[in-house]
């Protein structure tokens, strides 16, 4: 039995990852992003959450096929190594742990809304709180963040329902004619791409493969329902978000100064705490966990030191990593980067890890002959390669919008962080010893 099977509880039901997979996907990304995607496309807002679905749901095909196929204990890392080569997995793992530079943007995310909610408090000390509170709360075990992670996105989801459900009837009749698409085509698609970050999410839980109790049936189908459900309940926020109030005030705002208009004072005050802080309290939740994954594996096979791994004998957490990833947001927050900068420094990094997974799904047949035998969406091989294009081919467009977006310097700093990810597998390839980390899907899980 692998070692991080016997080490990690496997607690999390179909609920649990369901839980963990709507609040991945709700979270700074609609809270923070969606001003910025109105002032891209105005009121043709919904039209770009409906092309973020398209490319979101193409890349998530792959996710959902090698899940339903194999137990992948170590989440896109384990996925990538399986299907394109055990030297890109450490690709991917750079990649993995740059891009959790996103912890640090959730915390400064809440101490927005905070600050604008309570009109007191400093953004640097609310933010080290609220991460200091969710690291600690993930090192004692992950059962523990999941019953909270269940509280939070019920209350979450309750929060969005009322500001979509009061907020449709304040929409302004001249919605079409004032403010649509004030950047044409390509601010539309632009503005999509940007809304991936509010879409995408639920892929993420392959990370806790190692700690479902039913992987390869649970996992792919709550990839699936979370995130088109997510996005129907985005389509009638972002209308409510861009047709209340005219395009120019509310363009780079977050949803505060419209849920003030459509709601109630108790009701906005339910919103506020409830909807806009914990959709980023249940990301910074959530993340802690996932982010962890990919890496613990990569320790089990030499990348990192072994001692990067350790995990607690009673809590059965990577602890180790986990105050990586801790020290990691505190750095980010402390250096006063911008929410915008972060999420735009390593954009393209996590693109190119997407894209492996996308192009490599076609070997998924041949190398889980088993598991791909007994998966409830096995499909042929034509399907599959048709499949694959629709995902690579998704994911690219995805990648190619928003390196419009990105400035020379960040671009540079993106192509540097994967240059350097390269040297290192590269470098340190000699000292692994890689395991496979998966095993196929037997057909007993139901």
């Amino acid at each position: 039995m692998a070692k991080e099977q016997v080490e990690l509880k496997q607690v999390l039901g179909f609920k649990e990852l369901f839980t963990q997979a709507v609040g991945n996907i709700i979270g700074a990304g609609v809270m923070t992003l969606l001003g910025s995607a109105i002032a891209l496309t105005g009121r043709s807002l919904p039209f770009s959450f409906l092309a973020a679905t398209f490319i979101v749901v193409g890349y998530a095909l792959p996710y959902v096929l090698i899940c339903s196929a194999a137990h992948v204990k170590g989440g896109t890392y384990t996925m990538i190594g399986m299907l394109a080569g055990t030297r890109l997995t450490e690709i991917q793992c750079i990649m993995n742990i740059l891009g959790n530079l996103g912890l640090g943007m959730y915390g400064l995310s809440l101490a927005s809304y905070f600050i604008s909610f309570f009109g007191f408090g400093n953004e640097k000390v609310v933010a080290l709180t609220a991460v200091t509170i969710f690291y600690i709360l993930n090192v004692f075990g992950i059962d523990k963040m999941a019953k909270v992670q269940n509280i939070i996105v019920l209350m979450l989801c309750v929060a969005l329902g009322l500001f979509a459900v009061f907020g449709i009837g304040h929409v302004q009749p001249d919605y079409f004619e004032n403010g649509f698409m004030p950047g044409g085509w390509m601010g539309l698609l632009q503005a999509g791409a940007l809304m991936t970050n509010a879409v995408a999410g639920a892929s993420m839980i392959t990370a806790l493969s190692g700690e479902a109790k039913k992987p390869t049936r649970d996992i792919p189908l709550v990839i699936i329902i979370a995130t088109l459900s997510v996005a129907i309940l985005y389509a009638v926020i972002s209308v409510v978000a861009a047709g209340v109030l005219p395009v120019e005030q509310v363009a780079g705002e977050n949803l505060s100064m419209v849920a003030e208009i459509v709601l109630s004072r108790p009701l906005y005050v339910f919103f506020m705490v409830f909807g806009a802080m914990f959709a980023i309290i249940s990301t910074l939740n959530g993340q802690f966990a996932t982010a962890t994954r990919p890496p613990l594996q990569a320790c089990r096979d030499g990348w990192f030191p072994e001692w990067m791994g350790y995990v607690h004998p009673k809590f059965r957490t990577p602890v180790v990593l986990l105050t990586m990833f801790y020290v990691i947001s505190v750095v980010t927050i402390l250096s006063g980067m911008k929410i915008r900068t972060i999420a735009n420094l390593t954009i393209i990094c996590t693109g190119i890890t997407i894209l492996i997974t996308c192009v490599a799904i076609v070997r998924l047949q041949k190398v889980c002959p088993t598991g791909w035998k007994n998966s409830k969406f096995r499909c042929s091989k034509t399907v599959l390669y048709l499949i694959a294009v629709y995902a690579t081919g998704a994911e690219l467009f995805n990648i190619y919008l928003n390196m419009r977006q990105l400035s020379a310097g960040m671009l540079t700093g993106n192509i540097l962080m994967i240059i350097g990810a390269v040297i290192f597998a590269f470098a340190r390839f000699k000292y692994t010893h890689i395991t496979p980390s998966y095993e196929e899907n037997m057909g007993g899980e139901g």
